[in-house]
């Protein structure tokens, strides 16, 4: 693949990823700031102590909250576009399409949902503020593993797709990844913050939200990315018209 055809897909990725980002803030807005209201309330409710908003929460739920996810949306685009052109031909036979749409999973399951299942995401109030360095470097930490592990499951299953054929490869790599990924949870250490009064019901729709806002953004950008990719690296052969013809001399 040369540099102009890699350039063109990293465009191409990071418009993808603006557009999924555009999906994703419309959950984001839907589903998810409810939720953080109830819990801003909650935490108004239950606190002595009130401080002077800096930034206006209108400003946040609305600006704000476009800001980080577009921005999101556009650097992890530009980065799933470099990473699918290192993968295209590498992980099997699949064409551009699905490449991008298996790729974009993948991203979803490794960049989020693993450190999610052991880390998963709080709403205001819940949380100590003196453990919020630790907390971030865990997760970030979870994030990497669970990255470089899905690396070396991929090279473990192409190594042993020769011996092993691939159904029976895949299947070996997937369970190494998960047992080493249990092994994770198992030993790192485990954060339990919540207050004992906080409402059950309000923390899972927020974490759920939290997933339906990742969701929506990796399929939004697996299933945008594979058409744009799909036209530039393998485009359809232009149809000739009917009004070309030359008719027959007779």
């Amino acid at each position: 693949m040369n540099s102009a055809t890699v350039r063109n897909l990293l465009v191409r990725g990071m418009l993808a990823g603006l557009a999924a980002g555009v999906l994703a803030l419309v959950v984001a807005y839907l589903l998810g700031e409810p939720s953080v209201d109830k819990a801003i309330a909650f935490e108004d409710a239950h606190s002595h102590e009130h401080e002077m908003e800096v930034v206006s929460r209108s400003l946040q739920s609305t600006a704000g909250l476009a800001t980080g996810v577009l921005v999101y949306g556009v650097a992890f685009g530009g980065i799933a576009a470099l990473a699918y052109c290192f993968a295209l031909g590498r992980v099997g036979r699949f064409g551009p399409r699905a490449t991008a749409l298996l790729l974009s999973g993948c991203a979803l399951l490794t960049v989020y949902v693993v450190p999610f299942l052991k880390y998963p995401a709080n709403p205001p109030s819940v949380g100590d503020p003196d453990t919020i360095g630790k907390r971030t470097t865990l997760y970030f930490l979870m994030m990497l593993l669970s990255v470089l592990l899905a690396v070396a499951a991929t090279i473990l299953g192409k190594r042993l797709a020769p011996s092993l054929g691939t159904w029976w490869a895949t299947v070996v790599a997937v369970a190494a990844f998960a047992v080493v990924i249990g092994l994770a949870y198992a030993f790192l250490p485990v954060i339990n913050e919540v207050p004992k009064d906080f409402p059950a019901a309000l923390l899972w729709r927020f974490r759920l939200s939290a997933l339906a806002i990742q969701s929506a953004l990796w399929a939004g950008f697996g299933l945008l990315f594979g058409e744009l990719a799909e036209r530039l690296l393998a485009p359809k052969p232009a149809a000739a018209t009917s009004g070309s013809a030359v008719p027959a001399a007779h």
